[in-house]
């Protein structure tokens, strides 16, 4: 820490109470008032170096010698300051840091004490001391901390622009070019030399503080008061500091006068922050103003704040009642950098009595359309039927450029998943929502199907006409084995819906029983070549034994669905010709017509128990209890 030492004499000067006397023997001829204070000076030693003493000195001047009283309530610094500039008009020894040189530097502007009252007066020594406290980390950030005390003086005689730039500068500096010490907290702690530390400039400091991160300075200036705090910012932006450490600087300001910042999405903490329970520290005023600077202030380019850091930011300017366009911005931000959003983060609870729904399904909807705005594809040209291994697998390289969109897809259709249990959840808004996802995003629709069969029971009041509205969301081409059999059982589900699956699932199935025969044709006609070729008699490879043996399991499947078909239609004897193109053959005649739905479906759709897994775990109902998975009924 910088340090100077000015005058000569030993202390003068002793108190009693709120008074202070001078101990040079002569009796006080002045009295000088600060505050609750009162200095009993000489008029001589005040005149002859301050230019507002000598003129109140001679407003007051009798000639019957009366002891004259001045009045300096609006003294910089007060009676700390007072202190110190009487000490100096009497030439005693006063110690100068980095805590009161400002303050002293404004009392002396105050004051008028310039060269023309004395050589070396107190501006220009307070001043020549200030330069050597503007080549130091730490007393620059502690001088910028006194300015608040002494503003707008201090603002007038540009303490508060030089004390910024000197931070600004070491900031932006590479740190492992200098050996200053990094953290200005630090100074609290100090550590013995037997550690492996060095003597630097008074204080003990860390010999490997030139291994300091970018991040080195984030925690010394998160303790500036938000006007100071936001110059700061402003100027290492304009010495050309790279957006990404900006940003974590604010993320680092934000977490310390934000708390709500690190709470959960529960709604039992949403009520308690509502009712301001949980803002203690800082009111919600000034907090409301602090998140509205912070998004201000946050670098405009892509991906350079973490998606999850912006959606807790907008998760509290919401809680916190912000600004219209505050969360316009911060919806715009997520929602161009919305793939890699993590679904825990997306679900943000409704506040008010007005909110139908329990999470804010409008929000989440607003981002996804500005991340379908900013983020177009063109959607793949071909159109052919998936067989599993690319409903399962890789789609021949082709993925690599639909990799975001894909990842948004994703984590939509498992927010509809998360959202469907609501009661107040209305179909529109649902389809809506669901509907912003193009039909190529969704490599495989097993997500969608998913958040449809929870929506479904969970509002099981929906009629008919309304179900089939809900089911054309997904394609059910684009199902997994898995998921179509688990739909091919699904009684909440309409007729039509599950013929096509059962149907798409037979299609499907021809075509890699097909593909199984070519291949096997192939590898029987090359080991016959191989075979031809060798005197040894190399036996056939065991490969084509394992293809035989996966054709006669598929032909089994197919027979299976094939007699799941017959049972939902033999008594549909219109339906004969649509068996026949399906290649199933003839089916039994009718012996009578069957009855109709009544929200049951045939006995095996009312035997559907085979649950469907989704990403490992089993389809989630929407009946969630203790956060356990639940099962398809």
């Amino acid at each position: 820490m910088a340090c100077m030492k000015l005058g000569s004499k030993s202390e003068a000067f002793h108190r009693d109470g709120h008074n202070w006397f001078c101990s040079s023997g002569l009796q006080s001829d002045c009295i000088v008032e600060v505050g609750e204070s009162s200095f009993h000076l000489h008029k001589f030693p005040l005149l002859t170096r301050s230019k507002l003493l000598e003129d109140l000195i001679a407003e007051q001047s009798t000639d019957n010698g009366t002891t004259c009283i001045l009045q300096l309530d609006d003294l910089p610094g007060g009676t700390n300051s007072f202190v110190l500039v009487a000490k100096f008009c009497y030439g005693v020894r006063i110690e100068l840091d980095a805590l009161n040189i400002v303050r002293l530097r404004c009392a002396a502007e105050y004051l008028g004490m310039t060269e023309e009252y004395g050589e070396g007066n107190l501006i220009s020594q307070t001043e020549n001391f200030l330069k050597e406290v503007f080549s130091h980390w730490t007393d620059s950030l502690q001088a910028l901390e006194t300015c608040e005390e002494v503003l707008p003086l201090a603002e007038e005689i540009h303490i508060v622009s030089r004390c910024i730039n000197s931070l600004a500068m070491k900031a932006c500096a590479d740190p492992s070019l200098f050996s200053w010490p990094m953290s200005a907290r630090s100074r609290d702690a100090p550590q013995s030399p037997e550690e492996g530390n060095v003597f630097w400039n008074g204080i003990w400091t860390s010999g490997k503080s030139n291994s300091a991160g970018d991040d080195w300075w984030y925690e010394d200036v998160s303790f500036l008061t938000l006007p100071l705090y936001k110059r700061l910012i402003q100027a290492v932006v304009s010495n050309g500091m790279k957006p990404e450490k900006v940003a974590g600087a604010l993320m680092c300001y934000a977490r310390r006068y934000l708390p709500l910042l690190g709470r959960q999405s529960s709604f039992q903490n949403v009520k308690q922050d509502a009712l301001g329970s949980t803002i203690k520290t800082t009111p919600q005023a000034d907090q409301r103003n602090l998140l509205e600077e912070i998004v201000e202030l946050l670098p405009d380019q892509k991906g350079i704040a973490p998606t999850k850091f912006l959606l807790r930011l907008l998760r509290t300017a919401i809680l916190l009642h912000a600004g219209p366009s505050c969360r316009e911005n911060l919806e715009k931000r997520i929602g161009a950098q919305l793939d890699q959003a993590v679904l825990e983060d997306l679900l943000i609870p409704n506040v008010g009595y007005s909110s139908e729904t329990l999470y804010d399904i409008d929000c989440v909807q607003r981002m996804l359309d500005h991340f379908m705005m900013v983020d177009r594809y063109d959607p793949p040209t071909t159109n052919f039927m998936l067989d599993e291994g690319q409903l399962l697998g890789g789609d021949g390289g082709g993925s690599q450029s639909f990799a975001p969109v894909t990842l948004v897809a994703n984590l939509i259709d498992n927010f509809l998943a998360e959202v469907a249990p609501d009661v107040n959840f209305r179909l529109a808004k649902f389809q809506s929502l669901a509907a912003l996802i193009p039909d190529y995003a969704r490599r495989i629709d097993d997500g969608i199907y998913r958040a449809i069969d929870i929506y479904l029971k969970a509002h099981p009041w929906l009629t008919d006409s309304e179900r089939e509205l809900l089911c054309r969301l997904m394609n059910c081409q684009k199902l997994s084995l898995e998921a179509s059999t688990h739909a091919a059982q699904n009684e909440r589900l309409p007729l039509r819906v599950i013929v096509q699956v059962l149907f798409f699932e037979q299609l499907r199935l021809r075509t890699s029983v097909a593909g199984w025969f070519y291949v096997s044709d192939n590898l029987e006609n090359s080991q016959n070549l191989a075979l031809t070729r060798n005197d040894d008699g190399i036996q056939e490879h065991g490969e084509e034994v394992d293809v035989r043996e996966r054709i006669v399991e598929l032909e089994k499947e197919c027979m299976s669905m094939k007699q799941e078909i017959e049972k939902l239609m033999k008594n549909k004897g219109s339906w004969n010709m649509f068996l026949r193109k399906l290649g199933f053959g003839k089916t039994k005649k009718a012996n009578g017509a069957q009855k109709p739905r009544n929200g049951k479906e045939s006995s095996a759709m009312e035997d559907s128990t085979t649950p469907l897994m989704d990403g490992g775990g089993v389809v989630d109902d929407g009946n969630r209890n203790n956060g356990k998975s639940g099962r398809l009924d």
